[in-house]
């Protein structure tokens, strides 16, 4: 990721010391992410921690950015790879060039969500061949994702006073305070903890709704209720049902050492603030990324943060107009439409196919 000190977006906001972490496509700066994500610090982290002897086939679950991110990885390194994703989902699968042949995608059909996705990957991983990528539980996921931080302190020279992202799982909110904390032992950048406000883009609040209440536990969402939610939302990537909000070393105990607020921001909110930080500071962002930006600008309106504070934006996706435009694309398609309510062994069997 590249950090730099915001000017034009921070005077909108009357913000002295405004810091924005870009991940994604734009050269003029330094980023050269060419999935457009910052789903690629946890891609390139997860497979270099691959034990090279493993013969194992990596299966991964994801709304979108995070299969990009895996696939690019996957096939440019010839690591055989199993995405599992929602078919409505597909148009995020796009690339500069073709998949290798060791990346396979099957997809749970149209009108499902991202747990549906889940769903169907849980069946497959009951098959020793193949191995769970393993989600927010993976160290090296977090520790790749928690690399927005590390840029940050090294432009900015101290740990910010207040850090905002938009989350469908909030596993990169736990990864930047879990780097805060090593941080924070290593002593160069300060000895103190940045509040966290992440932010969700309503009406899919299952962790700002709980967070509200204060409870450890998530608030009761029936899979219809999360279906209907996720298609209201236009940040579809930030729609995970089941997030690592209640387990030890989960977002609510990171929330609850840290400090902050959660936030929820309206479709019409996020589109305006994604207009307005292209005409600020000149890149096209991703609308989970102008929802981020849409809680900075509520938390400002509503005095949370003050003008002086250090504070740090995490854009975790953007650039996406600019790389089309320079770059080939290329859709990938699926190659199985499952129904994840199979049994898993038929699921297995015909997944087992398509690497022979």
């Amino acid at each position: 990721p590249v950090t730099y000190k915001s000017e034009k977006l921070a005077a909108e906001l009357g913000l002295s010391n405004l810091y924005i972490t870009f991940s994604g496509w734009w050269p003029e700066k330094g980023a050269r992410m060419r999935t457009c994500s910052f789903k690629e610090t946890e891609a390139y982290s997860v497979c270099g921690r691959l034990d090279p002897a493993n013969e194992r086939i990596l299966v991964v679950a994801s709304a979108g950015n995070t299969a990009r991110a895996f696939a690019k990885v996957c096939s440019d390194n010839s690591i055989p790879l199993l995405i599992s994703i929602p078919e409505d989902n597909m148009d995020a699968l796009w690339f500069s060039e073709p998949l290798n042949d060791c990346v396979k995608i099957i997809a749970s059909p149209k009108g499902s969500d991202y747990f549906d996705a889940i769903a169907l990957s849980d069946k497959v991983c009951a098959d020793p061949a193949f191995m769970a990528e393993g989600g927010a539980k993976n160290a090296a996921r977090r520790d790749g994702m928690g690399t927005t931080l590390l840029s940050a302190v090294e432009v900015i020279g101290r740990i910010p006073d207040a850090y905002f992202q938009a989350i469908g799982s909030g596993t990169g909110t736990i990864a930047v305070w879990e780097n805060n904390l090593r941080l924070i032992e290593d002593g160069l950048f300060g000895n103190h903890k940045m509040r966290l406000y992440p932010s969700q883009n309503d009406p899919f609040t299952i962790m700002y709704d709980s967070w509200n209440l204060h409870s450890r536990n998530l608030v009761p969402l029936t899979p219809e209720e999360a279906r209907t939610a996720a298609a209201e939302i236009d940040a579809k990537v930030l729609s995970n049902r089941k997030p690592p909000y209640s387990l030890s070393g989960g977002l609510f105990d990171a929330m609850e050492d840290a400090g902050g607020e959660l936030f929820k921001v309206s479709n019409r909110d996020l589109h305006k603030w994604k207009d307005e930080f292209r005409r600020l500071e000149g890149i096209d962002i991703h609308n989970a990324a102008a929802v981020a930006v849409a809680s900075l600008a509520a938390a400002v309106n509503e005095g949370i943060v003050n003008a002086d504070e250090t504070i740090m934006l995490n854009i975790t996706g953007g650039g996406e107009e600019l790389a089309k435009s320079e770059n080939n694309v290329v859709y990938a398609k699926p190659d199985l439409i499952l129904d994840p309510e199979m049994p898993a062994e038929s699921i297995i069997a015909q997944v087992i196919e398509l690497y022979k």
